[in-house]
């Protein structure tokens, strides 16, 4: 169970996160055809749209959490398969472009030494790295091709159709594939899926924080 300094810190960084990666799943479904999310309100950047009850505690109490996912109406779209595959690419995409604009702006407060050595400024700091790091990990956590991830929908708009079956009797037990490995990871303290993002979250962190554009 994270503390209250944990949550403060995380809470900004995940929120944020989060809602912008369910509006873009939103928005890209919209601009394709599909009025579902549009029409359930779900094209906003309000975090009260997206954010889900269960989810929310799973953070506090587990250190791991989701939003409430955006509803897409296949029947809408021109080409389903194609379609699909964009609206679920959207989410992750968004959370790597959070992650860049952050960067950004933590580098342009440093280099503009608005930030001084106060506590405040180390908070400000602790906040957008936290908020750059969340982002990241949600980016690559959700290219995981497990339903009902986005990779799970990114892959089957890019394997053969034919197997399209086969990959949607896994749908039925990948949420409970997944929710086993995260509640193993809580219960035992070896995070199986630590030990697949990380190694792919810490490169891309490294190029997202632009360390070598403002050397």
């Amino acid at each position: 169970m994270l503390n209250l300094t944990d949550i403060l810190t995380l809470a900004p960084g995940f929120i944020f996160g989060l809602t912008f990666h369910e509006f873009s799943h939103a928005a890209v479904a919209s601009r394709l055809g599909d009025p579902t999310a549009r029409n359930m309100g779900r094209l906003t950047l309000n975090p009260l749209a997206h954010l889900d009850v269960i989810g929310s505690l799973m953070l506090v109490f587990v250190g791991f959490g989701w939003a409430k996912p955006v509803p897409v109406d296949a029947n809408y779209l021109r080409s389903p398969r194609r379609d699909m595959a964009l609206i679920a690419m959207a989410g992750p995409v968004a959370n790597i472009i959070l992650a860049i604009a952050c960067s950004i702006a933590l580098h342009g407060l440093l280099i503009g030494s608005l930030l001084g050595g106060s506590s405040a400024a180390e908070i400000i700091v602790t906040l957008f790295v936290q908020a750059i790091q969340i982002n990241i990990i949600l980016a690559v956590f959700n290219i995981i091709p497990v339903p009902p991830l986005d990779g799970s929908r990114i892959l089957a708009g890019i394997v053969p159709e034919n197997w399209n079956h086969g990959y949607e009797q896994f749908e039925r037990v990948g949420p409970f594939f997944l929710f086993g490995l995260v509640l193993l990871g809580s219960l035992t303290g070896v995070s199986i899926l630590s030990r697949i993002i990380m190694p792919l979250a810490e490169p891309v962190y490294k190029l997202v924080m632009l360390n070598w554009l403002f050397h």
